[in-house]
C-alpha cells in the first residue's frame, strides 16, 4: 500500500545574490521548473522533492528588496505570499550585511508571513569578523532561525524540518508586527542589529578588500577586465579547437564502423548522408565553443566578478546612454540573446530596457560565436575572429550612442550590491553549464536534423536551384558568396549555427576553405552575426515589448548585415 504524502508549499523570499536560488537548487536538484508568473514578464522557479512523509512545493520568489509594488518583481512576490498563503515563507538573508536585509523581513512579518528566517553566507560573515547570535535574533523578532552556508549545503535540510515543524505547530510562530513607516523600521532594526551582531576589528586588510583594491582600480581595474576578457576568448578558442578535433576524429571512426556495418549503399543515401552530415557538423562546430563559454562563464558569475565587470563598464556604458547594470545583460548576451533580453528586466526605465535589449540582439552569442570561431578562426586565424568581435563592438557602441540620442534619455545613476568573492563551487558550474548545453541541445539538434533531412531532400528533389536562383541577386550579385549560400541565410533564422551546419552539410564537408575565400568567409560571418539573432529572440521581443517592436528590430538587422555585408565584400580585397 502506497502511503499518501501530505502537502506542503514553501516560498524562497529575499535580496538579491544572498543564495536564495542555491537553497532551491539544493532543495530541488533535477525536480524543477521554470516558466513565467501568469501575465507577468518575470521569471518563475518551482520544484518539488519529497521529505519525511511530505511532498513540498517549492517556489523561489524573485530577489527583491521590499514587498511594496513598485517594481514587476515585487508585485508578483507580495501577490503570491497574500493570495497563495504558503505554509512557510523562507526568507533568506545574508548574514554578513544583515542590517540591509532585515527591512524586507520586518515588511514580510507586517504581512502576517509565515516567516522561517534562514542566515545564510554565515561563513562569509565569520571571515568578516562579524557574529550573529541567531537565537537572540529568532527571540526578538519572534520566528525559527536556521543558519546555513548554501554553497556547500551545510544547514539546508534544517529548512524543510523548522517548516514542516511550523506546518504541524511545533515550532515558533511568527509574531504580526503592526505597520510602520520606512524610517521606523529602519530605526527598528539598527537596534535590533546592535543586540545581536557582534563584529570584530579585523587586524589586517581582508583578502577581499585587497583583490577589489586591484579589480576595481581605476587603472589596474580595466586592465584585469581586459585580460580577463581576452583569456575568456582564447580559452573558448583553444578548447573549442580542441574539442572540434577530438569530436571529429571520433565521428571519422564511427563513420567508418557504419560504413563496414551496413555497407556503402546505406551511408551514401542523400538522405542518410545529409542527415549525417548536419549531425556531423553539428558536434564538430556548434557543441565545442558553446560549451567551454558557458563552463566559463558559470565561474564568472560564481566568483563574483561579473558584478565588477558591470562596475567597470559603468562609464563606458554611459557613452551608449545606459548605465553599468546594462553590462551584465550584454554579456549574457555571448551566451545566449534569450536570457539576455530576459535579463533587461533589471533594468528600470522602459526606453533602457528595449535598448538595452536591443544592443544584446547584436552581441555575437554562443550561435554567432561558433560561425566566427569555426569559419574565421579555424581558417584565417585566431587574430582575424578577435578583428571580427573588436568590429562587432565598435558596431554595438556606434549604435548604441545613435539610439540614447534617438530616445532622448539620460543614463540612470548605478546602484548595484557587489556580492563577496567566492572560491566557484564545481558541482554549481557543473550543474549550470549542463543545464544551459543541455537546453541548446534539446531546441537546436532537432532543428538541425530536420533540416539536414529538407535540404537532403530538396537537393534530391532537385527544388534547390529555383531558391538558389530567386535568391542570387543578394547572394552572389550584392554579397559575393556561392549561391548555395542564399538558402543558409533563410535557415539562419531560425538559428545561426543552423546556417553554418546546413552550408557544410550541402558542401559535404566541413572544411569551409574548400569552397569559400577569405573574403567570402569575412562577409558570410559579418552578415550572420549583425543578422537577427534566431527565432526565439524574435519571439522573446515579442513577448517582452511588443510585435511592432520585435519587427522594428528584426526588419532593420536584416537590412543592416545585408547592407554591410556588401560593402565588405568591395572593401575587404583592399586590405586582405
Amino acid at each position: 500500500m502506497r502511503l499518501k504524502l501530505r502537502k506542503l508549499k514553501i516560498a524562497l523570499a529575499g535580496n538579491a545574490n544572498v543564495g536564495k536560488s542555491v537553497i532551491f537548487n539544493y532543495l530541488t536538484g533535477g525536480s524543477q521548473h521554470v516558466g513565467n508568473w501568469p501575465g507577468k514578464t518575470v521569471e518563475k522557479a518551482d520544484g518539488t522533492l519529497v521529505y519525511r512523509g511530505y511532498s513540498v512545493e517549492v517556489v523561489d520568489l524573485p530577489g527583491i528588496y521590499s514587498v511594496s509594488p513598485n517594481s514587476p518583481e515585487e508585485r508578483v512576490a507580495e501577490e503570491f505570499i497574500r493570495t497563495e498563503k504558503p505554509d512557510a515563507v523562507i526568507n533568506v538573508v545574508d548574514a554578513s550585511v544583515l542590517e540591509r536585509n532585515l527591512f524586507l523581513t520586518l515588511q514580510l512579518l507586517e504581512m502576517r508571513a509565515p516567516v522561517i528566517l534562514v542566515l545564510n553566507l554565515s561563513d562569509v560573515a565569520k571571515r568578516k569578523g562579524i557574529s550573529v547570535d541567531a537565537a537572540k535574533l529568532g527571540e526578538k523578532l519572534g520566528v525559527e532561525v536556521v543558519e546555513t552556508v548554501a554553497v556547500h549545503g551545510k544547514g539546508v535540510d534544517g529548512i524543510i524540518r523548522k517548516a514542516i515543524a511550523l506546518k504541524e505547530g511545533r515550532a515558533r510562530k511568527a509574531v504580526a508586527r503592526r505597520p510602520s513607516s520606512p524610517e521606523q523600521k529602519y530605526a527598528q532594526i539598527a537596534g535590533l542589529v546592535s543586540e545581536v551582531q557582534a563584529i570584530s576589528e579585523p587586524k589586517s586588510t581582508s583578502l577581499e578588500e585587497k583583490i577589489d583594491s586591484v579589480a576595481l582600480h581605476g587603472v589596474l581595474g580595466y586592465a584585469v577586465l581586459a585580460l580577463v576578457t581576452l583569456a575568456l576568448f582564447f580559452s573558448v578558442f583553444t578548447l573549442g579547437e580542441s574539442l572540434a578535433q577530438a569530436m571529429y576524429s571520433t565521428l571519422e571512426v564511427l563513420e567508418q564502423a557504419a560504413t563496414t556495418l551496413f555497407g556503402p549503399g546505406v551511408t551514401e543515401n542523400p538522405l542518410w548522408k545529409g542527415l549525417a552530415d548536419g549531425l556531423v557538423a553539428a558536434l564538430t562546430v556548434a557543441i565545442p565553443f558553446v560549451l567551454p563559454f558557458y563552463i566559463l562563464l558559470a565561474v564568472l558569475e560564481d566568483t563574483g566578478y561579473l558584478a565588477r565587470m558591470a562596475f567597470l563598464a559603468d562609464g563606458f556604458m554611459h557613452g551608449l546612454g545606459l548605465h553599468g547594470k546594462a553590462f551584465i545583460p550584454l554579456f549574457m548576451g555571448y551566451g545566449c540573446t534569450v536570457p539576455a533580453c530576459i535579463g533587461c528586466r533589471i533594468i528600470e526605465t522602459g526606453k533602457e530596457r528595449f535598448q538595452t535589449a536591443f544592443l544584446a540582439t547584436l552581441v555575437p552569442c554562443a550561435a554567432r560565436s561558433v560561425i566566427i570561431l569555426g569559419v574565421v578562426g579555424a581558417f584565417m586565424g585566431w587574430q582575424w575572429a578577435l578583428a571580427v568581435y573588436a568590429f562587432n563592438l565598435l558596431v554595438v557602441v556606434v549604435l548604441g550612442r545613435f539610439t540614447a540620442k534617438a530616445f532622448l534619455h539620460e543614463p540612470a545613476s548605478l546602484i548595484m550590491e557587489m556580492p563577496s568573492y567566492r572560491l566557484p563551487q564545481l558541482k554549481a558550474i557543473t550543474r549550470r553549464s549542463v543545464e544551459r548545453v543541455k537546453h541548446f541541445i534539446v531546441i537546436a539538434f532537432p532543428i538541425i536534423l530536420a533540416m539536414s533531412l529538407l535540404i537532403a531532400a530538396l537537393e534530391t528533389t532537385g527544388l534547390t536551384r529555383p531558391i538558389e536562383s530567386l535568391l542570387s541577386p543578394v547572394t552572389v550579385g550584392w554579397l559575393g558568396l556561392p549561391a548555395a549560400a542564399g538558402i543558409t541565410l533563410l535557415f539562419g533564422i531560425i538559428r545561426k549555427e543552423l546556417a553554418l551546419i546546413m552550408l557544410a552539410s550541402m558542401f559535404g564537408t566541413v572544411n569551409f576553405a574548400a569552397f569559400l575565400s577569405p573574403v567570402q568567409m569575412m562577409v558570410y560571418t559579418l552578415v550572420m552575426i549583425f543578422y537577427i539573432p534566431c527565432a526565439a529572440t524574435v519571439a522573446t521581443l515579442v513577448k517582452e515589448f511588443g510585435w511592432k517592436k520585435a519587427i522594428a528590430v528584426t526588419v532593420f538587422e536584416i537590412s543592416f548585415a545585408i547592407l554591410l555585408g556588401g560593402i565588405a565584400y568591395r572593401l575587404l580585397p583592399l586590405v586582405m
